[in-house]
């Protein structure tokens, strides 16, 4: 049946919502209170990181990549699907690497994944830095989008092929069963709201954001000049101190030694939760990162210290033909602590969809089409 939809946010995740509702025949509107979306979804690598995916959530990201290549396909939006290489530069990287490798092996994910050698790895990037090389471990499932150019033209998208109706420069007031208030006092009625506004829970819902286990997180990330005569990085490259950030390593007992040896060397990338990882966008610039900062050490001063981990971090892993940058920024996002990600009714024809954390360009899709399948089948919304 044939709904009047109303969807709080045009990010990432709030795009994907807008995508899945239109798909089904419904009358969309989306809501957003700047001229652009400026937040999170456009504040980070544009990665597609499947790998990064425990298995119980690997399904979803799977279905999200499939989405992604939808659309990116009908839209002509551009994308990279060159998979990505995690380098090993010291002993107890490689162990670990060798050790998912085979655990993986023969599960679908391990279909996917083949381990490197140096002279295999350096005809995928040119951009490893060979001095104390081991190898590496190729994935081919992981996909480059430019954030900022996606995230702003995927509404020109929507609006063409399915007649989505974007309301920019609004932002919501009030939401209750069968009704939405703008900021200006407009009341348009709807079927069904959904609220994907990322960390900023506390004005729409404030009592339910108290009870949720969501955490906010503030990243720092830099970007270079575009690289000279037209110089490729090739696949995403991520480092050791990645194996100890994504939970889908969390299973190899290997790691413990490496998480142990990062803690006695260097405590201060754990300080600031950073580990480091290179994107390629399609200007040619490449996109370097990142730290993790939580709850009440966040502050609205970004650091030059953190700039200069993260670089010199890199520096030992990469080679780039020029590291002039040209861009700096922070991202904030809201990650749940308990799980992938909250979904949950707040009254009847309101829901709630945030806390993918740093997961949102990779678990969106999946998770947006997840949902609506349950409501399809007035399914009772839970915290995943």
């Amino acid at each position: 049946m044939k709904e009047r939809v109303a969807i709080v946010g045009a990010g990432i995740v709030g795009l994907a919502h807008a995508w899945s509702a239109a798909e089904r025949g419904h009358e969309v509107t989306v809501y957003e209170r700047t001229k652009v979306a400026s937040g999170a979804s456009i504040r980070n690598f544009g990665m597609v990181w499947p790998i990064g995916q425990p298995a119980a959530t690997r399904g979803l990201a799977l279905l999200s990549r499939e989405r992604w290549l939808t659309l990116t396909q009908e839209s002509r939006i551009w994308a990279n699907p060159y998979g990505s290489l995690h380098l090993a530069h010291r002993a107890d990287e490689w162990s670990v690497l060798q050790e998912y490798y085979e655990l993986q092996r023969n599960t679908e994910l391990g279909t996917h994944l083949k381990l490197l050698s140096c002279e295999e790895a350096f005809e995928r990037s040119p951009g490893i830095n060979p001095v104390g090389f081991l190898g590496a471990l190729d994935c081919d499932l992981e996909i480059c989008v430019n954030p900022t150019e996606t995230i702003r033209k995927v509404p020109g998208w929507l609006m063409d092929r399915y007649e989505v109706q974007f309301k920019f420069e609004t932002a919501v007031a009030e939401v209750a069963t069968g009704r939405l208030k703008t900021a200006t006092g407009q009341l348009d009625s709807f079927d069904r709201i959904v609220i994907c506004s990322g960390h900023d829970l506390e004005t729409l819902y404030p009592e339910q954001f108290v009870d949720l286990p969501l955490k906010k997180c503030k990243l720092q990330m830099l970007r270079t000049v575009s690289q000279p005569n037209q110089w490729k990085l090739g696949a995403h490259l991520a480092s050791g101190l990645t194996l100890r950030h994504y939970e889908s390593f969390q299973e190899c007992s290997s790691l413990a030694a490496l998480v142990q040896r990062i803690a006695a060397e260097t405590p201060e990338l754990n300080r600031f939760g950073i580990h480091v990882m290179a994107s390629q966008d399609n200007h040619g610039r490449v996109v370097l990162g990142d730290s993790h900062e939580y709850g009440d050490e966040i502050e609205p001063f970004d650091s030059m210290e953190i700039d200069q981990l993260i670089l010199r971090e890199l520096q030992k892993i990469i080679r780039l033909p020029s590291w002039d940058l040209e861009r700096r920024w922070h991202g904030i996002y809201a990650k749940n602590t308990g799980g992938a990600f909250v979904s949950l009714a707040p009254e009847a024809g309101v829901y709630i969809c945030t806390g993918l954390g740093g997961a949102g360009m990779t678990m969106s899709f999946g998770v947006a089409e997840h949902l609506w399948r349950q409501w399809d089948n007035a399914a009772t919304e839970v915290l995943v």
